[in-house]
This record gives structure tokens, sequence and C-alpha cells, in this order.
């Protein structure tokens, strides 16, 4: 038996304009149903007392066929003579926008729906546009319900004209135009004698005639790592990068660097549950791996071939966002955008111009992105970013932005870019030119304190004894007289936030560098302990102490990608060396002045 070719395609249109019976049509005329299935439909339709329609082929959900419209994104498979099909039906109604992006987003081609009658509508248009967005190039418009225009070319013609002069403003060079009544079967399968006047090819020529997308392994290798596993029975000391590669291919032996921390290694070992060894692994398989050297990755890091070309690394990003939101999008809020496996705060940091789908007008001076509004902007995340943009390889190139735990937009990547200053140095210089001072200067409190003021950071893996040796310090350095606090993690810094919880670690450590910031401005010695900082997570602490110092003692195995720590201890160390070790540190750096263990 020989394995067809399979290809994704989504059928899109405004509600009520047919794309679900277009499906329905081309199932059953091509034999593609379960044995017996369009009888039980039309048996339970006539036991109904209802008009059966094709499209209740498809609208399985009950909610649906009560209201006749499709709110999920449906799955179904035809096959023709030249390959197997899986034809995603997407829908059309405004309030389902995110259900029919996410659609889409899976398809190699599409069918859209445009009744003859209704003709072209808003939504029409805006369904063009995400097309083009999403990257959907090869397109079909199939005109419906020609029967209820009595077949009439003017009509088709006129229909044609107006929706392909809007692809054509948008990118799209449409596959087609195809006049048909897919609940007559006109032009659906084969060409209809109602229309003799049109003599171009049926639906289904044209979807046999779309062609197949590139291999996934043509390209670059990505694998974005879902997380990592670590076994410690038996003597088996693997550290398992588990996930799915996106494109490409890798074979055990090659050299990876991990994206955006930039590490290092070489595939070792190839693993995966309950199969044979595997020696290499392609784009859209589920893999582990054993790397030669232990390294210390993240999940949403992004496994590349050194020798490949790199995804872009970048904390701003030129984006094209279609934003779902009930609120609107806007400047300075926290949100959290997911890439891949990568999840990372965000924020909008400037709107180029927002685009109304609907009739391709733009504003370029919105402050913010309404429901509905597709918009060309930058964004801004906390840490580096690893994407590629998304005409290159889409799954590493599209985005969603999440807003209070929902879904509420979704882009793709135009480029990435590099600005002169990020938000979090534009509110320290704020911060600093509104700051009120006094006559008293950091000088005059370290003649009196007889110390230079310093956060004193204790970084390393959980269970390495840094919050003993926090304690332990601040005990030592207050019995000499020195002015020091210890601000413990389980003061949660004002009762909002908890470092353990993912989802709000950066706030946390936004609270942590402004809480030092007024410690040290104050003139205190001041000790904090933080578990798996990495370096641009301490980037941003640096910058909100501004301008007092920092030191940075790591203890345990080093996770930094490229800072080397002041002072580096082994976990659960010799706590009274360990203490002598740190005030030697601050006094040869002069913070303890006249000090000497």
């Amino acid at each position: 038996m020989i394995n067809k070719e399979q290809m994704n395609i989504v059928v899109i249109g405004h509600v009520d304009h047919g794309k679900s019976t277009v499906i329905g049509r081309l199932m059953a005329d091509t034999g593609s149903l379960p044995a017996g299935k369009l009888q039980e439909v039309k048996a339970r339709c006539e036991q109904n007392a209802r008009p059966f329609e094709y499209a209740f082929l498809l609208d399985a959900l009950k909610d649906e066929q009560a209201q006749g419209i499709t709110i999920d994104s449906a799955r179904c498979f035809f096959k023709s003579a030249k390959r197997e099909y899986i034809i995603i039906d997407a829908p059309g109604h405004i309030e389902f926008l995110k259900n029919m992006i996410s659609g889409a987003a899976r398809a190699e081609a599409a069918l859209l729906t445009i009744d003859a009658h209704e003709g072209v509508q808003e939504n029409s248009r805006r369904h063009g546009y995400l097309l083009s967005m999403l990257g959907v190039n090869q397109v079909v418009v199939c005109v419906n319900k020609m029967d209820l225009v009595d077949y009439r070319s003017q009509r088709f013609q006129a229909v044609k004209a107006e929706y392909e002069e809007f692809l054509t403003h948008i990118g799209i060079e449409p596959t087609g135009f195809v006049p048909i009544s897919a609940r007559e079967g006109d032009n659906v399968i084969k060409l209809s004698e109602q229309m003799p006047w049109y003599s171009g090819l049926s639906v289904l020529e044209y979807i046999d005639s779309f062609v197949k997308e590139p291999p996934q392994e043509d390209k670059p290798f990505r694998f974005p790592v879902q997380d990592i596993y670590k076994f410690t029975e038996m003597d088996d000391d693997r550290r398992i990068v588990a996930g799915q590669v996106e494109s490409g291919t890798v074979d055990v032996g090659d050299d990876v660097v991990f994206w955006p921390s930039g590490k290092i290694s070489t595939v070792k070992s190839i693993e995966s549950f309950n199969t044979p060894a595997k020696t290499s692994v392609k784009a859209g398989d589920s893999a582990g791996f054993t790397l030669s050297t232990q390294i210390y990755i993240k999940p949403g890091e992004i496994m590349c071939k050194q020798q490949e070309k790199a995804p872009h690394i970048s904390t701003n990003v030129k984006a094209n966002i279609f934003w779902l939101g009930r609120q609107p999008m806007i400047q300075g809020k926290r949100y959290k955008l997911k890439c891949a496996t990568a999840q990372v705060p965000v924020w909008l940091r400037e709107i180029h111009t927002v685009l109304d789908a609907s009739n391709l007008s733009t504003d370029s001076n919105r402050q913010q992105i309404e429901r509905h509004d597709v918009a060309e902007c930058i964004l801004e995340t906390l840490k580096p970013l690893a994407v590629d943009l998304a005409n290159e390889i889409a799954q590493t190139g599209r985005f969603v932005i999440i807003d209070d735990y929902e879904i509420a937009g979704g882009g793709i990547v135009l480029d990435a870019i590099t600005l002169e200053t990020n938000r979090i140095e534009e509110h320290v210089k704020l911060r600093g030119k509104n700051w009120q001072r006094t006559a008293i200067t950091p000088g005059m409190r370290a003649g009196t304190y007889n110390q230079r003021a310093t956060l004193v950071i204790l970084s390393g893996t959980v269970g390495g004894g840094k919050v003993e040796l926090a304690n332990k310090l601040e005990e030592e350095l207050f019995s000499r007289g020195r002015v020091v606090y210890y601000l413990g993690l389980s003061n949660s810094l004002l009762g909002q936030e908890d470092i353990h919880d993912p989802a709000r670690r950066d706030e946390f450590l936004r609270q942590l560098g402004e809480v030092a910031h007024l410690f040290t401005d104050a003139g205190v010695l001041l000790i904090t302990t933080i578990s798996d900082l990495d370096d641009y997570e301490l980037q941003m602490i640096e910058t909100l102490n501004q301008p007092s110092d920092h030191l940075v003692v790591h203890v345990g195995e080093n996770r930094f990608n490229t800072l080397k720590p002041d002072l580096s201890l082994e976990a659960n160390c010799d706590m009274n060396e360990a203490v002598k070790e740190i005030c030697n540190l601050l006094s040869s750096r002069n913070y303890l002045m006249e000090y000497y263990l």
C-alpha cells in the first residue's frame, strides 16, 4: 500500500456563508465519509423534521447544531486521487476569531467562502488579512450560493472583482475564484451545467493544484526545550533535554548551541520511550537528548546546530499583532508572551500603525490596540528571546499574548531590533530625575557608618546553604557594629509576590531591585539570597540598584552564562570559613573600613 501525500487546508469565511457545507459536500462526493454516516445524518434530520444540510456532517457539537454556527476549529479528513487532506473547519463568527486563527496557523492553503447573495463582508476582509499575516498564500475563493442569484455570471464577476482587489492590497495573489453552490454540488467536484459560462477548475481540482510546502527538515534545526529530566537511581546520572523538533534534523555527534543562553555542547545520545535506538531525528519527532558536557539550561531555550543559521536574539521584536482581548492592549502593562516553549513577560513598547482589516485604513497615532485591531508594533521582553522571522521558520516566529490567564492576541515576528535603552533603564533615569535628595551625601554616610553601602547577593541552587550563610554573615557584621540587614525571601517584599512562582518572578526581582536601592542609598550593607539567578535577572537588579554597588557570591554549581561571580563557594561549605571569605572580600573592596578577620 502506497502512502499518499498529506496536506492541511483551512476553510474559512463569514458566518453563514457556507464553509461547513463546502466541506460536507467534499467529504460526501469523494466517498470520504464513514460507511452509513450520510444516511444516518439524513435519517436524524427526518426524525426531527429538519431539512438536511451537508454542514451537519461537520457540526458535531450540540450547541453548534442548535445555533447553526461553527464555534471551534473542527478537523476532518477526505481524499482525492492525488493526496489525502486534513481539512480544518474554522469558525467565521467574529466572536470566535481566536479559534479561527489557531486553525489557520496549521494550514498550508485555504478555501475562503463568500456568499454570492450577501457579497463581501467585513469578516471576509478580516479573514483574508489574517491568512496573509499567518503566511497562508495559497487561497481559492469559493463564491457560494450561486443558486440564490440564479447562477448569474455578472454577480460572480462583481464579487470576484471586489475581493480580488482587496487581496492584491494585502499581498495575496489568489490561486483562483470558483462560482459554486455547495448545497447543490455545483462546481465542487466537477463542473456544473448550471454555469456554462464558467470554464475554470472545480473546487477539488483547485485543491489538488495546491503546492505542498517544502519539508520542515530542510530548514535549520530548531528544538524548543520543553523540560529537563534528571535521573539519580542505579547510578543513572543522565540529564535528558526533552521536547519536539520543530524544523531541521540533528544527529548524534552534532555540535549544538542553546539560545538565548549561548551555551554549547554536543549531542551524546537520542532518547525516546519504548522505541529502537536512534541516531538522528527530524522535524515533527518528539525526543530527548543527552549531552556530552553537562550544562545548565532552562525550559524555553531553543537548541540549534552550531554550524547553522542562529535564531535572532533580542529583547525587542518588531511584530504584527491581531488583538482579541476584551480590554485594549496598552503600553506599560505587563503581559505574557508564549513563543514555542518560551514564556516571558512582555510589554507593548511602541505602536507604529494600526490597521482596520475590514477596509485597510491605517492610523499611526494610536495609543492602544483595540479588540479586533491589527497593529504593527514593538514588543519588549525582560530577557532576550530567541525567535525566527515568521516568513523563515513559522513555528518559532509565531506567538500568542496572554492577559490575565487568557489568550488575548496572536502575532508574527517581523524583525528583531536593538533599541538604545530599555524600560528598566528609562525607569531608573526618571526615578533619579524625580528623587528629592538632602544635603547628606553617600560619602558622609560612609564616613559616619565606617562602611560603603553595597548589595551582597548570595546566588546558587536551592538547598546549597545560602540562607544559613546569609544569617551568619548578618550576625557577624552586626556584632562588629556594621549597619547591616538581611532581606530574607520569606518576607515576600511588600507581601505581593513569590519568587518561587515562575509567572511572577520578574515582578519579585523588580521589587527586590527597588528595595535594594532604598537600603543602599541609606548607606546599609544589604544581604539577600536568590536561587537560580541568571545573567539577565542580575543585570535588572544591578540597574535598579544604581548608583550603589553590588557583589555576587555564588554558592554551588555555577549557572551563569558569561558572568563571573565576585566569589565562588562550594555548596554546603563550612559556614564560618565562608563568612570569613565574604568579609575579607568586602574589606579588600573597601566596603568595610578597618576590618580584619
